[in-house]
């Protein structure tokens, strides 16, 4: 049976809910529940209250004066009816209707709300998250909320249709690094021993594909202790998966088929195939592992143009450029405050070149083009030079060309994150724009000892074109690890695991990981593979990134019911909060005063 819309949410307080009331409803006796939204008074024989629920609001009209104010929860019982000529509000979906000759129940008062129940007012974030069951009956937050709750229903409906089981992992678990700090939780029963929250269920899972579960997935919560911002939370929750016998190609399809299940059961619209780019590729054109592709600005390599060059401030293995179309507006000031952000990166310094008419130059050398740079630094360029910046560019009048020579990794990263900054669009304004970044570096950098740091994590597979360089030449090995982007957030990564028990030694010797200190760490999944461990790759997504981008949020902590603010803390319950001492006592522990 097709339950009408209007009678959706039908209870025994009440028949219809507030926003779903339409002209088809017109003469049916309803009674709908909610909070005031706002009373209105024509003198003694008429009052006009807006109710809401979070469906939306609706007009009642009662007879008489009506003792309530904003947010008292009430029921109204009476009878749909047309709004009279010129009274229609077309900015409601119930514009059209109203509830006549309407009772109301009185079911709970209400003090003032700390702020306005709507959307039209900004409010400090520290004041909504304090009142945040206020907040969250504001109707972007319910919104936002009911997005989220699509995600999730598309996502476990993928993967039960392509044959994934859902399996849940401890939250108590042993201390296994993987990169992140832990929050760590005493044990009571045994004095002086930890458990740990789970940075992710990574190595439960791989236990599972060891369990012969073969295809795995839950919506897992996960504990990170790391510093807050607008894209990381203490808690978040992904979508895990794992799954035996499979190819990075699989994952690519199982994943894929799951996120652009929920882009179009939020959006309506199902986007393209997921296209794909190693990992060399992105840094070079874009200087990030998780480029926006929604906007062009692409990274522009100089290199040749200033080989050889007398311009000490080129003289670098890199040389690199984006162009800004229309840049050249801005002012002096601007263009210094880039110049300190490109330092604040990592740069020695910023060269910018505005690309005018040469009779707009101010004294600039033109070129052949016809045009001309008006730059500090362009009375030290060749004429080659100069023409080669212009062509190597394709930069026109009225642009800015900005440069930045440094080492390979400095010049790409700090051009990266300035095409952001002066060219970037909001993450959740459209299109959606998925990207496979393949290929990583297996290894990032050095230790102290020496050793190769792992990029993602030691039980990743090395490419298998690259094995014979894993002790010969680690940093040229590239990993089966891939992310997955939308529109510049990372939205999840994964990888192929090592399965074999060679291969894992040969890592872990590359590593400075010995036999002992892997069995330490690590060895109930050691052990666990010796009884047979099948081929098997995995991936997460991020849940609360991906709802984000979809509300078109640009913090994650709009999509999360109960979130903590960028210190931490929980301006609602006050947490964290001092431990009594008597309960300090029973777990073991002795808190030692900060330093000063």
């Amino acid at each position: 049976m097709t339950v009408p819309p209007s009678s959706m949410g039908a209870t025994s307080m009440r028949t219809h809910l507030c926003g779903a009331l339409r002209s088809g409803d017109i003469g049916a006796a309803v009674t709908v529940c909610g909070w005031v939204a706002k009373r209105r008074e024509h003198g003694e024989h008429l009052a006009f209250i807006d109710l809401r629920d979070h469906t939306g609001i609706v007009q009642c009209v009662i007879p008489g004066t009506v003792d309530v104010r904003s947010e008292y929860v009430i029921a109204v019982h009476g009878v749909v009816r047309a709004r009279p000529d010129g009274t229609v509000n077309p900015d409601l979906p119930t514009g059209e209707v109203e509830i006549g000759d309407c009772t109301v129940t009185l079911l709970n008062s209400a003090e003032p709300p700390p702020f306005a129940v709507d959307d039209r007012v900004e409010v400090d974030e520290v004041i909504r998250l304090r009142h945040r069951y206020v907040d969250l009956r504001r109707p972007r937050m319910q919104a936002n909320l009911r997005i989220r709750a699509k995600v999730n229903h598309a996502l476990r409906t993928a993967m039960d249709r392509q044959g994934f089981v859902e399996v849940e992992t401890p939250l108590l678990w042993a201390p296994t690094p993987e990169g992140a700090r832990e929050f760590t939780v005493p044990s009571r029963l045994h004095p002086g021993s930890c458990y740990v929250l789970p940075q992710s269920p990574q190595l439960a899972k791989q236990l599972l594909m060891v369990a012969g579960v073969d295809r795995y997935y839950q919506i897992a919560r996960c504990l990170r202790d790391e510093d807050l911002r607008a894209d990381r939370q203490f808690e978040f929750s992904q979508l895990d998966v794992e799954a035996s016998f499979v190819s990075q190609e699989d994952v690519f399809e199982f994943v894929s088929e799951a996120v652009l299940d929920a882009a179009e059961a939020v959006t309506g619209d199902r986007p393209g195939a997921v296209p794909r780019m190693i990992w060399a590729e992105a840094i070079d054109r874009y200087g990030t592992d998780k480029p926006d592709i929604r906007f062009g600005m692409e990274l522009i390599d100089l290199s040749t143009v200033f080989e050889g060059t007398a311009v000490k401030a080129f003289g670098a293995p890199c040389v690199k450029a984006i162009v800004l179309e229309g840049g050249a507006t801005l002012t002096r000031s601007k263009l210094d405050g880039l110049t300190d952000r490109a330092k604040g990166l990592g740069a020695k310094g910023l060269a910018w070149f505005r690309v005018t008419e040469p009779e707009a130059a101010d004294g600039a050398g033109a070129t052949g083009s016809g045009l001309a740079l008006d730059s500090p630094l362009d009375r030290f360029l060749s004429d080659p030079e100069r023409s080669g910046l212009l062509a190597a560019t394709g930069a026109g009048a009225g642009d800015l060309i900005l440069v930045v020579a440094d080492e390979y990794r400095t010049a790409c990263t700090v051009l990266g994150q300035l095409r952001v900054d002066v060219g970037g669009r909001p993450v959740g304004e459209g299109p959606y724009c998925y990207l496979w970044v393949v290929d990583f570096p297996m290894f990032d950098g050095v230790d102290e000892a020496g050793h190769p740091i792992a990029a993602h994590h030691p039980f990743t597979m090395p490419h298998p074109d690259d094995l014979d360089r894993l002790e010969s030449e680690p940093a040229a090995v590239r990993s089966q690890a891939y992310d997955l982007v939308l529109n510049g957030w990372e939205l999840g990564s994964g990888s192929v695991r090592i399965h074999r028990a060679d291969i894992q030694s040969r890592v872990f010797a590359v590593l400075g990981v010995g036999e002992e200190e892997a069995m330490s760490r690590f060895g109930f999944l050691l052990g666990a593979f010796r009884f047979g461990a099948p081929p098997h790759a995995g991936f997460a997504v991020g849940i609360d990134r991906l709802t984000a981008i979809f509300a078109g949020e640009g913090s994650i902590r709009e999509v999360i019911a109960f979130p903590k603010t960028q210190s931490g803390s929980d301006p609602m319950t006050g947490a964290p909060k001092p431990l009594a001492t008597g309960l300090l006592g029973e777990l073991g522990l002795q808190l030692i005063p900060p330093r000063d």
